[in-house]
């Protein structure tokens, strides 16, 4: 049997491309008012990030660890390669580690250092090479190979969603002050929401976006993806302007964040992520 993937539900995967790969997913955890809700798994509010009492937790040692078992035995003992959402957003990284050491080196765990479809990038590059009948070391080669491919960026309309959520470091000045700011934020090389771009209109943020992805792809070829939180109209028109814009882009999709990212930057928030595959 060939290696198993294993990811969590940040990563936007659709139910095909897990099927089609065999990945296993594992649900991170949206807290309403007291309950326990599984992404990907439980029926949850489409308004969770408008609600100012909800919160996320990631997946617990347990939980993962159920899962690499599982998946291990269903590799006939060829091992695991786990990518995970990143240890610098969430707690699910560091508990996967935890979780791993049972295994030892059966079940190798990646720092994806990125969110959304950015894990899932990672994830698909290394179901893709253990598809092709790769050996454990290669297919977590592959999937390391794959994050730095990876490019983040993402315009926030309000800022209260970050302030609670703490994703962005405390204490960052622009946080606190200008309350028409429309950040246009980035995920950095150690997988950190960090600011990009001081913008004060959303036309400028978006068309800052665009510009920002044109830089990072250059001639290269890629694979983009477009998300966003109740605000598809402007997803779809910031695909059709990176469409036209970059005529090399192999693939693009417009999807929503997701239910746990969504929480922690609000609603009408669109991001991108660019997954490099070639030169131009």
């Amino acid at each position: 049997m060939p290696v198993v993937v294993v990811t969590d539900s940040s990563s936007r995967l659709q139910s095909d491309e897990l099927k089609q790969f065999d990945i296993r997913q594992v649900p991170l955890h949206v807290l309403v008012d007291g309950t326990d809700l599984r992404d990907g798994v439980d029926d949850l509010p489409y308004d969770l990030h408008d609600r100012p009492r909800v919160t996320t937790a990631g997946a617990t040692p347990a939980e993962l660890a159920e899962t690499y078992r599982q998946a291990l035995s269903d590799s006939d003992g060829d091992g695991v390669v786990a990518v995970h959402l990143s240890a610098a957003l969430s707690s699910t990284y560091s508990s996967a580690v935890q979780a791993a050491r049972e295994f030892g080196s059966a079940v190798r765990v990646v720092n994806s250092r990125s969110a959304a479809m950015g894990v899932g990038f990672v994830a698909l590059a290394a179901a893709g090479s253990a598809a092709s009948g790769a050996d454990l070391d290669a297919v977590e080669a592959e999937a390391r190979s794959a994050v730095p491919r990876n490019h983040a960026f993402i315009v926030v309309h309000r800022l209260d969603n970050l302030r609670r959520s703490g994703r962005i470091r405390r204490g960052a000045s622009w946080l606190g002050t200008a309350l028409s700011l429309k950040p246009l934020l980035c995920l950095d090389v150690d997988g950190r929401l960090v600011l990009d771009q001081r913008i004060r209109t959303l036309t400028k943020a978006h068309a800052a976006l665009v510009e920002r992805v044109a830089e990072v792809m250059g001639d290269n070829r890629a694979n983009v993806v477009v998300h966003h939180v109740d605000n598809h109209d402007a997803a779809d028109e910031i695909g059709a302007a990176l469409t036209t814009r970059l005529p090399q882009i192999e693939s693009l999709v417009v999807t929503d964040m997701g239910p746990v990212l969504s929480i922690h930057v609000g609603g009408g928030a669109v991001g991108v992520v660019v997954h490099v595959t070639a030169g131009g």
